[in-house]
């Protein structure tokens, strides 16, 4: 699953911040941060795009939560660096990457002996 989740990573950044840097450059909304009253218009235009971005902010919370509590379990350093990586580019790339991460936490653990 390793390598799944590696190969996941930059496509899970790429594909949806393609659209990210094209408005990024567009409008100077860089990373949809510099204009939140923009970025929140565009999240909530209709009922489809809030029913979206409602689904991703929910499971991005519940990712960051996760992320705390398993990468505190498993002893993974800087796990606060996943939610920094979320916050900036979203959950698509950075899910996958705590996911290759935590794998290789595994491992050495398993290697140690203290799984």
């Amino acid at each position: 699953m390793k390598r799944f989740y590696a190969v996941l990573t930059p496509i899970g950044y790429i594909a949806s911040n393609w659209f990210v840097v094209r408005e990024s450059i567009e409008s100077g909304n860089i990373l949809l941060w510099a204009h939140p009253l923009d970025t929140m218009a565009g999240m909530f235009a209709n009922r489809i795009a809030t029913a979206f971005a409602i689904d991703l902010i929910v499971t991005a919370f519940v990712a960051c939560v996760w992320f705390y509590f398993e990468g505190r379990r498993l002893g993974m350093m800087r796990v606060w660096g996943y939610w920094v990586l979320t916050l900036a580019f979203g959950l698509a790339g950075t899910l996958p990457l705590f996911l290759y991460s935590r794998e290789r936490r595994l491992e050495e653990l398993a290697r140690s002996g203290r799984s």
